[in-house]
């Protein structure tokens, strides 16, 4: 087997050697590149609105820019606007009314709040949890939805949510897919998790609510179910589907879809095992079309409406390849339009043909940029875990890879825990642009992934220094096999729970690595309880509170898997990332790692970004965040080459 690999892998050498002048990937390009968002399908159905972003590092501006294509294929042509080519969801069927959304002070906070004779003063008085979220601190304003005049341009209208303290859209990332009409134009729907300070912060139960325009009341649609509902969707026909987890407390509990017909709530999702990233109706309302991860990439499925709950049918996956569907904007007649991304191109439109799977590309975004640059070559590898199952690993090959010689090698720890290790193109953590710097990098889809049943998905929760930090070095120790790994230069990289896996295997890797990177990682399960903002995560993952003395679930973590524990076993390079106003891993994570590695004399390094939360928005911010990763790696691998 290694023999055919080696061979195969030869074989791309010569074929690829000829364009060996070619440029690779560069951050300067990467950060330059067109970001292409969908605005949806135009009223006719026949062309597809999207938006490009693109940011100048001379100018530090960013630009947009407005297209429209046929669904078919064709030249795009820029718009000055979009108009009334896509209808506004937020407009009622009849055209009589629309929704907007503001932000309503309701709670006392701030000092001035309650002392109106201290004007300057600059402090926030909280009763509960729940006093700041992803990265902002609550100031007693909450999000409604209101409802005005379609043809009112003045900020008033009806608050359906009048003295509430809860928020529509959901914080810290819902949007209007949070609010809609009935189709007829008589209720709005809309999703909000009505829990007020702690209750908040420990649960995950949102529901989807009903307000009637007439009567003025509101009625919970969901009541009955715990955990999440959201993106409420009406078919053509009237009928409401939306998605659905079931457990209270579990934000990665597997993802359902769930449709209301007139003999009751019918799960359609319930007997496929997987978990559902979204979903659109189709045309006629007989079927939905959803995507989900599947062995390392996201596809299209398409399942039927049964007639009830006593007739499920199973799905039929629709688009198949080494690449992820990552939405579906529309169906036009026989298409899906979706948007589609694998490891060597950024976000473009694509149309998918819902009988053959085939697909073809819409925009072309960064054509002109990718025709220029030499691709990595990208391989699905099947490695062997240490409890005798098969794990998928993705490995990304240096563009002008040579097997005859031997390269430095990354081993990237994915986050979530439970997010997927797909086909995705990040802007930060990029294999294209670690590949184009001459690193193999391996990223294994561990335990805790989605895309290979729900099992495999929830069997890390609880056991973070388990089975798939095992998993990990099964990985790594499997690819290092290769002539072409250089063994004395290994290295191992994440961000998140990718930055906790880091923290983790610093302290027990025996030897196998050289250089370490965390960026936002857990290295304080004990303070990273009594800071972090969604309690529910903590709570459901570790187990709950330390002090709990008699759960030997929680025990287990705040001891055996707590990097704190153990960073006395530190001596390996660290370079440690944190940014300032990251709520969910908060600061004090990233200062202690860098405080205890300093004090133990371990060569490390901190990366600090004050004005960024758990990612790295800001561009140039962004460019500064790649110079310094590979400045590092190349300090700490590259000395032997």
């Amino acid at each position: 087997m290694q023999k055919i690999l080696i061979l195969t892998l030869c074989n791309i050498f010569f074929l690829t050697s000829g364009i060996s002048q070619s440029k690779v990937m560069t951050p300067e390009q990467l950060i330059e590149l067109n970001k292409v968002s969908a605005v949806g399908l135009s009223d006719d159905g026949n062309h597809v609105i999207y938006k490009t972003s693109t940011f100048d590092l001379k100018t530090n501006k960013h630009t947009s820019k407005i297209y429209s294509v046929s669904v078919l294929g064709g030249n795009p042509k820029s718009l000055d606007e979009v108009g009334e080519q896509v209808k506004n969801k937020n407009v009622s069927p009849d055209g009589k009314w629309k929704l907007i959304t503001k932000d309503i002070k309701i709670q006392k906070v701030s000092g001035i709040d309650h002392y109106n004779d201290v004007p300057n003063s600059n402090v926030l008085i909280y009763d509960q949890l729940n006093y700041r979220h992803w990265d902002t601190w609550e100031d007693g304003s909450y999000s409604h939805v209101f409802i005005q005049s379609a043809t009112d341009t003045l900020d008033k209208g009806i608050d359906i949510m009048k003295g509430e303290p809860f928020d529509c859209p959901q914080k810290p990332f819902g949007g209007n897919e949070d609010y809609i009409w009935s189709p007829d134009s008589k209720k709005v729907l809309y999703v909000s998790k009505k829990l007020d300070g702690t209750q908040y912060a420990v649960s995950t139960n949102s529901d989807i609510y009903e307000y009637n325009l007439e009567t003025k009341q509101t009625t919970n649609l969901t009541e009955h179910n715990k955990g999440y509902d959201t993106h409420p969707v009406f078919s053509s026909k009237g009928t409401l589907a939306w998605l659905q987890m079931a457990r209270d407390g579990y934000e990665s509990d597997k993802n359902d879809i769930i449709v209301r017909l007139p003999e009751g709530d019918v799960n359609l999702t319930k007997d496929w095992d997987g978990t559902v990233n979204g979903f659109i109706w189709s045309e006629d309302g007989s079927k939905i079309f959803y995507n989900a991860p599947v062995g390392g990439t996201v596809h299209v499925f398409q399942i039927d409406i049964p007639i009830d709950e006593k007739n499920q049918l199973q799905p039929r996956q629709i688009s198949e390849g080494q690449f992820d569907v990552t939405g579906i904007i529309g169906q036009s007649g026989n298409y899906l339009v979706v948007s589609r991304t694998d490891m060597n191109h950024a976000t473009e439109i694509y149309n998918l043909n819902i009988e053959t799977g085939e697909m073809k590309q819409l925009s072309e975004a960064n054509n002109d940029i990718y025709k220029d640059i030499q691709m990595s070559h990208i391989e699905k590898r099947i490695v062997k875990t240490t409890d005798k199952k098969d794990m998928v690993t993705w490995v990304i090959y240096p563009p002008d890879f040579d097997p005859a010689k031997k390269y430095p090698t990354l081993l990237y720890c994915q986050g979530g825990p439970q997010g997927a290790l797909s086909q995705f193109y990040s802007f930060r953590w990029n294999f294209q642009l670690m590949a184009a710097n001459g690193y193999i990098v391996v990223a294994p889809n561990r335990r805790g992934m989605p895309g290979y049943g729900v099992e495999w998905n929830e069997q890390i929760s609880k056991d973070y220094g388990g089975q798939n930090m095992k998993d990990y070095l099964s990985a790594i120790d499997d690819v290092a096999k290769e002539p072409y790994v250089d063994k004395d230069r290994l290295g191992c990289v994440g961000a998140s729970f990718g930055g906790y896996s880091v923290f983790y295997l610093a302290s027990r890797h025996e030897g196998r690595f050289k250089s370490f990177i965390s960026h936002d990682g857990i290295f304080n399960w004990k303070s990273m309880y009594g800071t972090t903002e969604e309690l529910f995560f903590v709570n459901w993952d570790l187990g709950g509170p330390y002090w709990d003395k008699e759960n030997a679930a929680a025990q287990r973590a705040y001891t055996e898997f707590n990097p704190v524990n153990f960073v006395d076993k530190w001596d390996t390079p660290i370079l440690i990332i944190q940014g300032g106003i990251d709520f969910r891993v908060p600061i004090g994570q990233g200062l202690e790692a860098f405080q205890a590695a300093q004090l133990q004399g371990v060569k490390s390094r901190l990366l600090f970004f004050p004005e960024e939360n758990h990612w790295v928005l800001s561009s140039q911010n962004s460019l500064v965040w790649q110079r310094e990763f590979f400045k590092w790696l190349d300090e700490t691998l590259q000395m032997s080459k």
